[in-house]
């Protein structure tokens, strides 16, 4: 990525310097070798098209569809997917489902061996690994989220509220957003004070976090046409050293 050096120098400075940081579609485009050209990309969003309601939110309303997945990568970029798992954080970190395992339908092997999807885990590996260079392996966890949102229901992409995910860095990537209004990121120190915010308006506009540093949450989204669908896409991609 050397001919890309300072648009990812200014991503690592801004996260050394707050804690995150806001990329906006053409220049992750760039940092990610052009993937919204590459032959995958279009199969890669179509995907999001066929995600399970995420049934652990039932008692609040089924407007979250989601896969997961876990994958190990080491300090050489090098990424191997483990067996499929439970997705698990303390109530530490998130008090609405905390403190149990969550099992969601797995990422099919199609999006889990695209280019699509291992440009961007190695993306994360390399922008991240600066800020960790003495970490060997890391372990990585995808969602591919979809927050719906009807006339009489709100679609909340993150329902726990301003949060950390307990891990050391977190991307959230927007793939596609349709029919849909507000969803604004917030970032925000651990005293509650906002630190920044900013929407995800187009594909491949990305916020880079640095977890251990800066709370983050996102606004409700509502449809703009109520007769119309109105969704949300998101790739969320979390490293922890292990």
């Amino acid at each position: 990525m050397s001919n890309q050096a300072y648009s990812v120098i200014s991503a690592v400075d801004a996260l050394r310097e707050r804690g995150f940081a806001f990329v906006q579609s053409a220049a992750m485009n760039t940092l990610l070798d052009d993937v919204s050209q590459n032959a995958g990309w279009q199969s890669f969003v179509s995907s999001w098209n066929d995600l399970a309601v995420d049934t652990y939110l039932a008692e609040f309303g089924a407007y979250r569809r989601r896969r997961h997945a876990v994958f190990s990568m080491s300090h050489h970029g090098a990424i191997e997917r483990e067996a499929h798992q439970p997705h698990f954080q303390s109530k530490t970190y998130n008090t609405l489902q905390g403190g149990i395992e969550r099992w969601f339908e797995p990422i099919t092997n199609t999006v889990g061996d695209s280019d699509v999807l291992r440009r961007i885990v190695k993306f994360c590996g390399f922008v991240f690994g600066e800020l960790s260079p003495g970490a060997q392996r890391s372990r990585v966890e995808v969602h591919q989220f979809r927050i719906e949102a009807r006339a009489d229901q709100a679609g909340y992409p993150t329902p726990e509220g301003v949060h950390r995910d307990g891990v050391d860095f977190v991307l959230v990537l927007l793939v596609a957003r349709n029919n849909i209004a507000s969803g604004t990121t917030t970032i925000h120190s651990a005293d509650g004070t906002q630190l920044g915010s900013f929407t995800l308006t187009d594909p491949l506009d990305a916020a880079l976090v640095d977890d251990e540093r800066v709370f983050h949450g996102v606004t409700p989204v509502s449809p703009e046409d109520p007769s119309k669908p109105a969704y949300r896409d998101v790739l969320v991609v979390t490293l922890r050293a292990v």
